[in-house]
């Protein structure tokens, strides 16, 4: 029997969970250190899914299958295609940055304060959803993903409602107030989508006889399961709902910002780079592979719904004052285009919608937790407070402004490759939609220089004047990231070489061709 590999990149960070919180309290330094080498394992063991998936052998590889719930057809079975090693070996490669990050951000409170913050437990939260969102990635099984899309939403609730930020311009109580919220919010709106998806697991149950990916999508190609047309759209339509509530798509987005604005930077990072995507994730394994048919009808909405997501995003991140709020409306426009890409039924769309999962994981990591830096030493979250930092505090200031950079896709960072492949795979089929979500790179380039300009230029104002400049560890966090941005922005072979023949079997189940260009090239 072979080293169950995949059953290792999520045991190993579910077992780092439960000891780093049955560290005595006394021994945070500990706990930390623990978290931080369990993650460091765990990025090793994606390291090797990664050099072990071949691109050109089978569909799903690494894979394991074993009996659990015999009686419901319920079995444990994970697998990996391209998107989800790509998607797997992101979230492991960014789990020690978020850790380095947050460091001190659940030490205790001042002396006097009322609330204790347990060191421990934060960090075995952390560790608990990178075991889920790895775990989900990598099943096979609809019943297994469903359980685990839900769980995570435990430790994250947690994380939001219980670590938030400790820059709050109206104190402590009425911080704890909107922490409160912005977490209740989070859960009750992926609780609702959940719901909802569960009656469709359900219903899928009901029509296909077992939860096996594999089995019902070879079973719906040979045409010995069949569905009714109005039967798959309802059952589509349950996992997209749930899906397009993670991910988050216009407009079941309301809750990011909130959830973004109250959590530590880290765990914004976590939010949104690592658990959102398992969404969009899912829109490519589940939604296209198990209802190609319904998945085609709703695309002329869904590409509407994504269009909207691009520009709303943007102009709410234009006109925002707090960064944390900024970064986070930014990312519904993101989205957006990812979205987009997957919907456009192309193979240079969902391409780059994939590279730009893994692209925009990396690049809000970087913009994120360099604000997070930022706001910690000033202890505002409001742009306003803001002003000449680049001259106290430059390589600060240079390393957001390279965030900031890669968020509006400068061509030469990697953000940029991935929009262009959405925006060409979706203009070949749907041109006036690929044309609109132009505007977005435009609105993204006047709400990141404006951002740096109104926080890093201009005469040094007095509340900064002493800001220390970025510390070795804070640096060990974000120099790798700059440099990824800027590997991937020039050569992004490695990761497309990986995702393109998964992309490929994608559009074979929905059975969609690239169409052919309109104009023969010139002879």
């Amino acid at each position: 029997m072979s080293f169950p590999l995949l059953t290792a990149t999520a045991v190993v960070p579910a077992i780092g969970a439960i000891a780093t919180a049955a560290v005595p309290a006394a021994r945070r330094t500990a706990a930390k250190w623990l978290a931080l080498l369990v993650s460091l394992a765990t990025l090793a063991l994606a390291i090797t899914v990664l050099v072990r998936f071949d691109p050109d052998g089978g569909r799903y590889q690494l894979t394991e299958s074993h009996a659990w719930i015999a009686d419901f057809g319920v079995r444990y079975e994970l697998g990996v295609d391209g998107i989800a090693v790509a998607l797997v070996a992101l979230t492991a490669l960014l789990m020690p940055f978020i850790i380095l990050a947050g460091w001190h951000d659940a030490d205790p409170l001042e002396t006097g304060s009322k609330r204790w913050r347990p060191t421990q437990g934060f960090f075995a939260l952390i560790l608990g959803v990178e075991a889920m969102v790895i775990i989900s990635f990598e099943a096979t099984d609809v019943f297994l993903f469903y359980i685990f899309f839900e769980a995570m939403l435990i430790p994250m609730y947690f994380l939001i409602g219980g670590f938030g930020d400790r820059a709050h311009e109206h104190g402590e109580e009425a911080a704890s107030t909107q922490r409160s919220y912005a977490a209740v919010k989070f859960l009750l709106y992926n609780l609702v989508g959940g719901l909802i998806m569960l009656a469709a697991v359900i219903g899928l149950y009901v029509v296909a006889g077992n939860f096996s990916l594999q089995q019902i999508a070879e079973a719906r190609a040979n045409g010995s399961l069949h569905m009714a047309t109005n039967t798959e759209r309802w059952l589509f339509l349950g996992f997209f709902f749930a899906f397009a509530v993670k991910a988050p798509l216009w407009p079941l987005h309301t809750w990011l910002p909130n959830a973004m604005q109250e959590s530590t930077a880290p765990v914004a990072v976590l939010i949104t780079a690592v658990v959102d995507k398992v969404g969009t994730f899912a829109m490519l394994r589940f939604c296209l592979q198990l209802f190609p048919e319904a998945s085609k009808w709703a695309t002329p909405a869904i590409l509407v719904l994504a269009l909207i997501s691009i520009v709303y995003g943007a102009l709410l991140a234009v006109g925002q004052r707090d960064i944390k709020r900024l970064v986070a409306y930014a990312s519904i426009s993101h989205f957006g285009f990812i979205i987009m890409g997957i919907f456009a039924m192309t193979s240079q769309g969902q391409s780059g919608a994939t590279l730009y999962m893994v692209n925009h994981g990396i690049s809000t990591a970087a913009l994120m937790l360099v604000a997070g830096f930022l706001i910690s030493r000033r202890g505002s979250r409001l742009i306003a407070d803001y002003g000449g930092v680049q001259k106290v505090a430059p390589v600060l200031a240079g390393t957001f402004l390279v965030g900031s950079l890669a968020t509006l896709s400068l061509p030469g960072l990697a953000p940029f490759v991935s929009e262009f492949l959405v925006l060409v795979g979706t203009f070949t089929r749907y041109p006036a939609i690929g044309i609109i979500a132009t505007f977005g790179i435009v609105l993204a380039a006047l709400y990141t220089l404006v951002l740096y300009q109104r926080t890093m230029t201009g005469p040094v104002k007095q509340e900064v004047s002493a800001m220390p400049d970025l510390r070795a560890r804070e640096l060990l966090v974000v120099a790798p990231l700059i440099v990824l941005l800027i590997f991937l922005g020039v050569y992004p072979k490695p990761v497309t070489d990986i995702v393109n023949p998964a992309v490929k079997s994608t559009l074979s189940d929905v059975q969609k061709k690239d169409p052919k260009p309109s104009v023969e090239a010139a002879k």
